[in-house]
């Protein structure tokens, strides 16, 4: 039982992720709809539209930070479940919106719940994750993420097909996130808190009994006592360090670098231009020359194929392969589908009739291939590799900061200046993204990101040479190192050579 419930945990938990799919998806085809651009006076590349996405980041990057301090005060489970009610306050006003103010703070709203979901998801996920199968269980963040874009776009194709007078076509789509935010109120009550935090909490004897739930098979009884035992004597020795707040996070050399990692993962997530062409791909198949609704069916196919792969990948590969390379491999990849992307745009314009339409389907197919290449990259590695490297000490904070400042910062910056962007410079503005990856992206997760597959989270803290199974810094400004022995003299072998790794 072990397993599937540890895979049924991390989908429930997951609806979260869809949330975030679901609410960044679906103004993608409510800003095609012509009664919506005529309530409110605007057009799909106007600053009016940069700023309806927008503030939906904006709101992000404050909800992500803002789980930095539920997550610690009332949970990992909680967090998700006040995420969804401010996610369902959100919703009530986009659906009954009656001026672009409303439509503004219920973005904001659906925005700061996405955000403090979109960090405690991951996190919780992989507190309760068996170390051999992280990979999956933190993936299924993206691929929930991935069905939430399916659903929304599929629900706004089919709600367009009322008259262009009906208001139905956008108070739909917008009123239709308030189901999962119900469902996830109401369900996580069902679910257990992360085993990680009910020890923190000193609550040993509900997490022995919550890690038998998640990862007891028949017969590995010794190996969750030991697993246990290493949760709970790392945390404790943690707990020495009596240093509250977020200042923690920059003054520990190991902690540092860690967070450091974490919010390029994000950043670098972001500059593959996934989001770009999530939110604006009408107006992207548009100066293709494909409009109408079948510029809304190509969307929602678009939007079903990363899921497919990122469902291949996270079950197939990503347990097997490691992060790093796939990483490696999604930057090369990305970055000549969009030089290819960007040669058929500047040949499009001036093209006519059969010439015109093979370079249609082509701009369309190198823009399926950056989301593949991306849902077997940093697609999921970037959820997962954010919330693992991260110590116990500051995983809320140091998530929370990743997350907000990492992803929905920078994502917030792309959301306003990427319809003027994409309106005045057309297929020049993919060559942002192509020199990034290539000067940055590339050369970064190459020289100084680590492998972290199969490895138990406290295994992690030693391939970062931070300490040997519980040992911490005794002072701030010392940093000395108190030698703890572990309770498996054979686990501590390993461990060591784990520390030699992280030093190298």
């Amino acid at each position: 039982m072990g397993q599937l419930f540890n895979i049924g945990l991390a989908i429930f938990a997951g609806t979260g992720s869809f949330l975030f799919g679901y609410d960044s998806g679906v103004m993608t085809d409510v800003i095609q709809s012509p009664h919506f651009l005529d309530f409110f006076n605007t057009n799909p590349k106007t600053s009016i539209i940069g700023a309806i996405n927008s503030t939906f980041s904006g709101g992000a990057v404050f909800g992500a930070l803002m789980g930095g301090l539920t997550m610690d005060r009332f949970g990992r489970r909680m967090t998700v479940q006040i995420g969804a009610v401010i996610n369902l306050l959100g919703a009530m006003l986009q659906c009954g919106a009656q001026n672009l103010a409303m439509i503004l703070v219920g973005r904001i709203l659906a925005g700061w719940a996405v955000g403090l979901m979109s960090m405690s998801v991951p996190v919780y996920q992989s507190e309760c994750a068996h170390p051999n199968i992280r990979g999956l269980i933190v993936g299924i963040t993206q691929q929930m993420i991935g069905i939430g874009f399916i659903i929304s776009t599929w629900v706004g194709y089919g709600s367009h097909q009322v008259p262009d007078t009906s208001a139905f076509s956008w108070r739909f789509p917008l009123g239709f996130q308030g189901i999962p935010c119900i469902i996830l109120i109401v369900g996580l009550f069902f679910f257990p808190e992360s085993p990680r935090h009910l020890i923190e909490t000193d609550r040993d004897d509900e997490a022995m009994r919550v890690l038998r739930k998640l990862h007891y098979n028949g017969h590995n009884d010794d190996w969750i006592q030991a697993e246990f035992n290493e949760i709970k004597l790392t945390i404790n020795a943690e707990k020495a360090l009596t240093a509250p707040g977020w200042r923690i996070m920059f003054t520990v050399e190991t902690w540092r670098k860690r967070l450091m990692l974490a919010v390029l993962i994000q950043v670098f997530t972001q500059m593959t231009g996934i989001n770009v062409i999530g939110y604006y791909q009408t107006i992207m198949y548009e100066d293709l020359g494909i409009t109408g609704k079948r510029n809304l069916l190509v969307t929602g196919i678009y939007n079903c194929v990363g899921p497919i792969a990122n469902f291949f990948f996270i079950t197939l590969v990503l347990d097997r392969v490691g992060r790093r390379r796939p990483l490696l491999w999604g930057t090369v990849g990305i970055t000549i589908a969009l030089i290819c992307e960007a040669v058929v745009g500047s040949q499009v314009e001036h093209a006519t009739g059969s010439r015109k339409e093979s370079l249609s389907i082509a701009g369309v197919f190198f823009l399926f291939c950056v989301s593949i290449i991306f849902s077997c990259s940093f697609g999921p590695i970037s959820w997962v590799y954010m919330s693992e490297i991260m110590p116990f000490q500051i995983r809320g904070r140091g998530s929370a900061f990743a997350t907000g400042i990492g992803n929905w910062l920078v994502a917030t910056v792309w959301s306003q200046v990427s319809p003027i962007g994409l309106g005045k410079i057309t297929f020049k503005f993919y060559f942002i993204f192509v020199a990034w990856n290539i000067c940055v992206t590339f050369p970064t997760v190459f020289f100084f990101f680590k492998e972290t597959k199969r490895l138990t989270l406290e295994e992690i803290d030693l391939l970062f040479g931070e300490r040997a199974l519980g040992t911490l810094p005794e002072n701030l400004d010392q940093k000395e190192l108190a030698d703890v022995k572990g309770p498996d003299p054979e686990r501590q072998v390993s461990l060591r050579e784990l520390q030699e790794q992280g030093k190298a």
